[in-house]
């Protein structure tokens, strides 16, 4: 293992250490949704084994516990089907492991891709949501569809949406607009998906991630990966979003 980055928060450094160690953080040449060719790619969906399920919830919990500007504060824990459903059960688990006195009693929820008609029924599995401080969790923020859909029925059911975290910021400017006359590479600055999400809802509900594409890049200058830093310092300085 590297040694840590000076740059680096000691659970930032851990986590990319298990992200690169085990292939989940990629290096080479990526078609993104977008049709950008990405020189890395982050697979949250290879967190499948148990340490290393852990080792993301962990990091989860770290970054929730030290935000304080605002204080995060929250009732549930709501992921967005699919792949928010185990980020939402591993993190409450390992925030009542590491603050039990703040998060000791915090629940989860998610939701179904459709209403169930039979049962209990209804479109949220898990805390209900009504008068709760909800916090959403997910692996990124693409085009931040999937994120105002999970807003929208958050309020549906009542609840108060307090903050939303993600795994990664590429730190990246949304895809060009073609019908507004925007190119990939018209060299204009424009906001990230996050950032969107940022403005939108205002700065009483953070949008914050465990890592950064900044951090990825400390993190392969601590290990000497001078090839990589390059390819992702050159897709930074083409992409870089202006928020």
């Amino acid at each position: 293992m590297s040694s840590p980055s000076p740059l680096l928060e000691p659970y930032k450094m851990d986590l990319l250490e298990t992200c690169i160690s085990n292939d989940i953080l990629k290096f080479g040449t990526f078609t993104l949704k977008s049709g950008r060719q990405s020189p890395y790619f982050l697979n949250t969906g290879l967190f499948y084994r148990a340490d290393l399920a852990r080792a993301l919830s962990t990091a989860y919990a770290k970054t929730l516990i030290s935000h304080t500007n605002p204080k995060l504060e929250f009732d549930v824990i709501f992921g967005p089907a699919y792949k928010g459903v185990p980020l939402a059960v591993s993190a409450a688990d390992q925030l009542a492991a590491k603050a039990p006195d703040r998060f000791g009693q915090v629940s989860f929820s998610f939701n179904r891709k459709e209403a169930k008609d039979h049962g209990e029924g209804g479109v949220v599995v898990g805390a209900p949501l009504k008068g709760q401080r909800v916090l959403i969790i997910d692996d990124v923020v693409t085009a931040g569809t999937a994120k105002r859909e999970a807003i929208e029925l958050i309020k549906k059911e009542g609840g108060t949406l307090v903050g939303i975290v993600v795994a990664l910021d590429r730190m990246e400017k949304r895809p060009a607009d073609v019908s507004r006359g925007e190119s990939e590479d018209d060299g204009v600055e424009r906001e990230s998906a996050i950032g969107a999400l940022r403005r939108e809802l205002g700065p009483d509900v953070p949008v914050i991630s465990v890592l950064t594409l900044k951090d990825v890049i400390d993190a392969l200058r601590t290990r000497k990966m001078d090839k990589e830093v390059d390819a992702c310092e050159e897709y930074w300085k083409r992409y870089r979003a202006n928020d």
